[in-house]
């Protein structure tokens, strides 16, 4: 076993009291402990940050395990090991010697190892006739073995931390994936309210999200992304009970109006009057155009929901003649018509364009129509100078029987795309 003694360096390097607190350290080494030497190498990769070491200075602790040689560290085995340089540069990937000075010393810093220097300065072992080690000069892992339990609660707490930064992450990641497809719901249902500044409040929480986060930078944005879902859904329900309540008293109307022809005879001289339920205002349906004009999109009325002309335009022909609006879909794609309608919201507001005047857009031409519409005005972005004056005239030319969406896309697709992929 090794004698326990405070020892100063060889040469010129001087004694300092960090010096003096890790040998002492060494010394309260609890009897019979014991830790395998990859495990707990593992526990100072882990608390790395908080031991204050380098990843470099974890290579050459690394080499310097390797000359241990049993998997068990136990101060009853030795705990010093004696490498030439030479032996420990090549363990240490060929690190060079005065980095591998350098790194020693970090080591030694950090309160990991200390040395045990011999008279000359030489790293050796003095050996008994049976070959048993009674004293070594070199590198002594004592410090390492009395810390192991210290050096695992770091390690766990650094775990800890980890899991809860990605628990974090990703509720935010949920969460911020949520409030973004409710508000696209919002505006594709149409539903009331000024869903234009909660985008720009729900835009302003995702550009604070930091590139490298922690717990402490990004539990704040989560707080206050959740407390935004929460604001929209209460402004959801709502609009559901409201749509329940119409339904549930246009049920009953039509029931009492069921119940009142049965009961009168066909020869009762009384005249019946029916009073219809109108539907909400984003299924109300228009008049017919003056002259029974219709687009050439066939559309039969200008009603609020989505307009059916639009499955003679196939969503594939509206991205390949406005490809800009792609970069506005979730997650910078469109695979489908909400997608679309989702990007022409943010559209909208990007180009200034009141939700009034959008809203009026839908009611008139239908919302796929619409949001193709505005894709179409993103696309010819150059050329306009008001997108809400250009949209309001549009509505009111479709009100009027008077405009179409299919001259418009198709001129624009005709502009991007050879004419000989459109034929046919």
């Amino acid at each position: 076993m090794e004698s326990r003694y405070v020892t100063t360096p060889f040469g010129r390097r001087a004694m300092s009291l960090g010096m003096l607190v890790n040998q002492q350290l060494a010394e309260t080494i609890e009897p019979g402990i014991t830790r395998n030497k990859w495990k707990l190498f593992r526990a100072v990769c882990e608390a790395r940050p908080s031991l204050g070491v380098t990843d470099r200075a974890l290579t050459v602790l690394d080499a310097l395990l390797t000359f241990y040689p049993d998997d068990e560290i136990s101060e009853a085995r030795g705990l010093v090991v004696f490498p030439s340089n030479a032996q420990l540069s090549l363990r240490a990937r060929g690190m060079t010697a005065a980095t591998l000075r350098r790194h020693l010393a970090v080591l030694i810093d950090a309160g990991l190892i200390l040395r045990k220097d011999s008279p000359n300065g030489k790293r050796y072992a003095r050996r008994s006739r049976a070959g048993e080690i009674n004293e070594a000069f070199g590198f002594s892992l004592a410090p390492l073995l009395a810390r192991a339990a210290e050096i695992e609660s770091l390690a766990a707490q650094v775990v800890a931390d980890r899991e809860l930064l990605r628990i974090t992450r990703d509720r935010l990641t949920v969460c911020r994936r949520d409030v973004a497809k409710l508000i696209a719901a919002a505006f594709d249902e149409g539903v009331p309210g000024d869903w234009g500044t909660i985008l720009d409040i729900f835009r302003t929480l995702v550009g604070r999200i930091p590139r490298v986060a922690t717990v402490k930078t990004i539990a704040p944005i989560l707080e206050e992304m959740d407390m935004l879902r929460s604001e929209i859904i209460n402004v959801l329900e709502i609009r559901v009970k409201t749509q329940k309540i119409d339904a549930r008293e246009s049920q009953i109307e039509r029931h009492k109006q069921n119940s009142n022809l049965k009961y009168h005879s066909e020869s009762e001289p009384r005249h019946e009057t029916t009073h219809a339920v109108p539907p909400p205002d984003n299924l109300q349906p228009q008049s017919e155009p003056a002259g029974g004009k219709q687009s050439s999109q066939r559309a039969p009325h200008n009603d609020g929901v989505a307009s059916k002309s639009l499955q003679s335009f196939p969503l594939g022909l509206v991205l390949q003649a406005c490809p800009q609006i792609g970069d506005y879909g979730p997650g910078g794609r469109i695979d489908n018509w909400r997608d679309l309608m989702a990007a022409a919201a943010v559209v909208r507001t990007m180009l200034r364009v009141s939700p009034t005047a959008y809203e009026e857009a839908c009611m008139a031409m239908g919302r796929e129509n619409a949001a193709t519409v505005m894709a179409c005005i993103l696309e010819r972005g150059g050329h306009i100078n008001s997108a809400g004056g250009y949209l309001r005239d549009l509505t009111r030319r479709t009100e009027r029987g008077e405009f179409a969406v299919g001259p418009m896309l198709m001129a624009l697709a005709r502009a991007g795309v050879p004419g000989s992929r459109l034929a046919g």
